[in-house]
């Protein structure tokens, strides 16, 4: 079960710095997407600061009758628009917001530019918008997203500062908040930062500021400002979540950042969001005790929320709590089918609960798991590669076959095609059925004929087959179209070398390789091979060495054990097949390296 942490990745390893997106506190906060089903007494909370919150200033429309010019000229330019004219469309659009000064012509103008994809053009019309309407947020993003695309930003800092002076004061932290979150998308980051510094300076006694500046220092590489700004924020209000994050995103290093949340946790246990970001963070360091821990207070709070459900699964499965895994993993699912607007895919769910049942040697209730997924979820393909696996594993591959088949049937996506045909020619190689292997392959190629990982995969059943020509035809053409893939030469190298062949372009080969992944124990394991071959035990000794300390792979073992062997080292040679043999007692690259120097463990 120790690779079942790998399904964190895409549910739960969130950076816990997600609530730093937030526009304002908690109270003022929208629950993020994967906090769907958060605990009533947040839920309540939102509801209380919603009806608190200050309503924005309505600008008023002009009172202008809608006469049979203006109509003529926005039908007329609608028309000429949907023909694909969309200059002349815009001129006229444009030309009726200024004449009868509506925010609304404004902003259709800057939508036609838009969609056709002129940007000088909707800035014309998002500055005029802005204009007409000053108090409209819409107009203000609108107006900023297009500014950031220009070379400079100067020209916003008076109208950002107009706004903040004319919000309420109920309004003008989450402003400024916003604010910030639209400058960092500049091109320029230094210029956008000083516009945040200048419109801001008034705002000193308000905790957002603080946070918007330490955002802001953050985003411009000045950690030193960024922490100064957040520790400000935090002594302005102490209880603040969003504060306490902001400082743990910009703290200097991972032991101050948890520092400040655990801190925060022992003063404020009820904080839910600080306590999330808490648990993703230990798991980020992982620290999978604690973060249970963690995630269990948060289930105490809320027993079906599905985020934290999922967690403790995994969580479960990870320190080896089979029975608590798929106890938190089946109310998961629970929860999800009770809320079926939710669009999570309960996939990864099924993949370890079926992991957990075959951990228990119940290959039925594996695949019932499985049975559950859905086609058209994203996860559909990986739950039918998994499903074959155990078919295999049944020793029905046929069915297993069968089940891919049905999988690429059901899929129009290249990349999943190419998964699933990878998946059915390894189940046929694992089944020693090399030529239907090739032939599955070598159909795939004539519909993708330059993918490199068909190429290559192609090529290791044909050195199966003792097709050699054609295995290297086709290696050397993953090389072409890949001039930087180390495993081509390595493999290539490593067969010659095998077969005791042309050792100087051998050694050529997998020298190439090397110098391009100089770390990698296989490759180290196909150098230390062909030195063996040319002659040189003494440096294939130190390489096979190297190889079997970067990775105690069983056939690295044997290479080393035949080298030592041959050295005169017999005792060492007989503990490292030894060792090998607990490891893989079938290996066939083992058997018969043994049967070759009749050696007897």
């Amino acid at each position: 079960m120790k690779k079942t942490i790998a399904l964190l990745t895409s549910s739960l390893l969130l950076s816990a710095c997600a609530s730093f997106q937030q526009s304002g506190d908690k109270a003022n906060a929208q629950a993020a997407p994967d906090q769907k089903s958060a605990s009533a007494k947040a839920a309540n909370n939102r509801k209380k600061a919603a009806k608190a919150r200050v309503q924005p200033q309505e600008d008023a429309l002009p009172a202008v009758e809608l006469s049979e010019d203006i109509l003529y000229k926005v039908l007329t330019a609608e028309i000429a628009f949907q023909r694909g004219q969309w200059q002349s469309a815009y001129v006229t659009i444009l030309s009726a917001a200024q004449q009868t000064r509506d925010p609304r012509l404004a902003k259709r103008a800057a939508e036609m530019a838009v969609i056709a994809r002129q940007p000088s053009e909707a800035l014309v019309a998002v500055r005029l918008w802005t204009e007409l309407a000053p108090h409209s947020d819409e107009a203000l993003q609108n107006y900023l997203g297009l500014i950031m695309l220009s070379d400079s930003v100067d020209e916003i800092e008076p109208l950002l500062t107009q706004r903040l002076a004319d919000a309420a004061p109920q309004a003008r932290g989450p402003m400024i908040l916003q604010i910030q979150r639209l400058l960092v998308r500049a091109k320029d980051k230094q210029a956008s930062f000083a516009i945040l510094q200048k419109i801001t300076q008034p705002y000193g006694d308000l905790m957002e500021t603080h946070l918007a500046l330490a955002q802001g220092a953050f985003s411009v590489g000045d950690s030193e400002y960024a922490q100064r700004e957040a520790r400000a924020a935090l002594k302005i209000k102490p209880d603040s979540e969003l504060a306490v994050l902001t400082a743990a995103q910009v703290a200097s290093d991972n032991k101050d950042a948890t520092k400040l949340v655990s801190d925060f946790l022992r003063k404020y246990p009820d904080s839910r969001e600080v306590r999330i970001a808490y648990a993703r963070s230990l798991v980020e360091q992982k620290n999978y005790k604690e973060a249970r821990v963690q995630f269990e207070a948060l289930l105490k709070e809320d027993g079906e929320d599905a985020t934290t459900l999922f967690a403790l699964g995994v969580l479960s499965a990870q320190t080896n709590q089979l029975k608590d895994a798929e106890d938190y993993l089946q109310r998961y699912l629970k929860v999800l089918a009770a809320q079926p607007e939710d669009d999570r895919d309960p996939s990864q769910a099924l993949l370890l609960l079926s992991r957990i049942a075959e951990e228990r040697k119940d290959m039925d209730a594996a695949l019932r798991y499985l049975d559950q997924a859905e086609p058209g979820t994203d996860g559909y393909v990986n739950v039918q590669v998994r499903r074959a696996q155990l078919l295999a594993r049944k020793s029905d591959i046929d069915g297993a076959r069968k089940a891919l088949e049905d999988a690429q049937s059901e899929s129009s996506n290249d990349g999943e095609q190419l998964q699933l045909i990878q998946a059915e020619s390894m189940l046929l190689r694992d089944a020693n059925r090399q030529q239907e292997a090739a032939d599955v392959l070598k159909d795939a190629l004539e519909r993708f004929p330059n993918n490199t990982d068909l190429l290559y995969d192609y090529a290791m059943v044909l050195d199966k087959l003792g097709k050699y020509d054609q295995m290297e035809t086709s290696l050397r053409r993953v090389m072409k179209l890949a001039p930087g893939n180390q495993q081509a030469y390595n493999a290539l190298g490593y067969s010659l070398a095998d077969r005791n062949v042309r050792l100087p372009e051998a050694l050529e080969l997998i020298q190439k390789a090397s110098d391009m992944a100089p770390d990698d124990a296989f490759i180290a394991d196909s150098l230390g091979w062909v030195l063996f071959r040319l002659g040189r035990a003494d440096q294939a000794e130190t390489q096979l060495r190297r190889a079997y300390t970067l990775r105690a792979d069983v056939e690295i073992g044997v290479h080393l054990g035949e080298v030592l062997w041959s050295r005169g080292k017999q005792d060492e040679a007989r503990a490292v097949w030894r060792e090998v043999t607990q490891k893989d007692p079938e290996n066939e690259v083992l058997k018969s390296t043994l049967t070759r120097l009749n050696v007897k463990l």
